[in-house]
């Protein structure tokens, strides 16, 4: 029960009213005044008290017990059966004779108010690869250069509307490129300045050579449709290294969605985790950070244990590569 929050009387204290009125201690005018209400509140809260006990002191609903002329059934059918004929509110109000916030109150009640609610819900799709290798998924994701903290730390904003299209214009941009393995989640990254296929060529023979010294060899990758994972040099970088390279289905994020949600971990805890006096300095803390997730982080996905215990490393290797 929510009490609002110039209540002159709780529940409890509304009990101790009603028995000082019942019991003679206090007269209703003195209740008034004991307990800064006016007789009419007093009366009620001390008949109440006399039909239903301590019960009878908690709030009740204001919602009346019926409605003097109920929507009918015939009409609640009607007005679903016009929104899923794709009719907005207000035409289905002037198409059933009601009026709109009647249309609103029955479409939220049976769930439709958004016309997304019309389509049916696709079914999800989970997959996990057994093995690590078998599997990794590439991304990108674009964060802007900056010099100094932004508005939301300082509360200035003078200057950050600086375009940063160019080095001369503004800071310009940067942009994180990801990898996660599929089975064991353990994450690569690195920064490039731009998204362009030279980058992801570079980025690809890096996250393999990463895996490699992890005992963990590499058979297919899954991109997006990217222009830089579309062109010929990444596909014959990918010849080269023996991998299949598998891309998402246009416009379905979520077939990547293992590299989209570790997009949006790091976000939170890399990115805009703390204040970085430059993009410089956020990307100097980005290995450790990266670290920090494959080694010491648990994760849900593999039920709460850390992506680096998946690969089950014996003592030496662990001492060799934990830094």
């Amino acid at each position: 029960m929510n009490i609002h929050k110039n209540a002159r009387l709780t529940p409890i204290r509304r009990e101790e009213m009603a028995i000082s009125v019942i019991d003679g201690r206090l007269s209703t005018a003195q209740a008034c005044e004991a307990f800064g209400v006016s007789a009419k509140v007093v009366t009620k809260w001390v008949e109440r008290f006399k039909a239903e006990g301590r019960a009878g002191m908690m709030d009740r609903s204001s919602r009346p017990h019926r409605l003097r002329k109920p929507t009918t059934q015939t009409v609640v059918q009607r007005i679903i059966e016009l929104r899923r004929q794709r009719l907005t509110g207000k035409h289905i109000a002037l198409e059933v004779s009601v009026s709109p916030a009647t249309v609103s109150r029955v479409l939220k009640r049976a769930g439709l108010s958004r016309l997304k609610d019309l389509e049916p819900k696709l079914p999800e799709r989970r997959y996990q690869y057994k093995a690590a290798g078998d599997m990794i998924h590439l991304d990108i994701k674009k964060f802007g250069r900056f010099e100094r903290p932004g508005h939301r730390v300082t509360g200035d904003r003078t200057g950050q509307s600086n375009p940063r299209s160019g080095a001369k214009s503004g800071y310009g941009w940067e942009y994180l490129h990801v990898c996660v393995d599929d089975a064991s989640r353990i994450a690569f990254t690195d920064i490039f300045p731009d998204e362009k296929k030279q980058s992801a060529v570079a980025f690809l023979k890096a996250a393999v050579t990463y895996y490699k010294c992890l005992g963990v060899t590499i058979t297919r990758v899954m991109t997006d449709n990217g222009s830089c994972y579309k062109s010929h040099d990444f596909r014959d970088a990918c010849k080269l290294l023996g991998i299949r390279h598998i891309r998402t289905k246009p416009y379905t994020p979520r077939t990547n969605g293992k590299a989209e949600r570790f997009i949006k971990t790091a976000i939170t805890e890399w990115a805009y985790a703390m204040v970085y006096q430059t993009s410089q300095q956020r990307a100097e803390y980005l290995p450790n950070w990266t670290h920090m997730y494959n080694w010491h982080r648990p994760h849900g996905g593999i039920k709460d244990k850390t992506p680096i215990s998946v690969l089950k490393l014996n003592e030496d290797n662990l001492l060799r590569f934990h830094i």
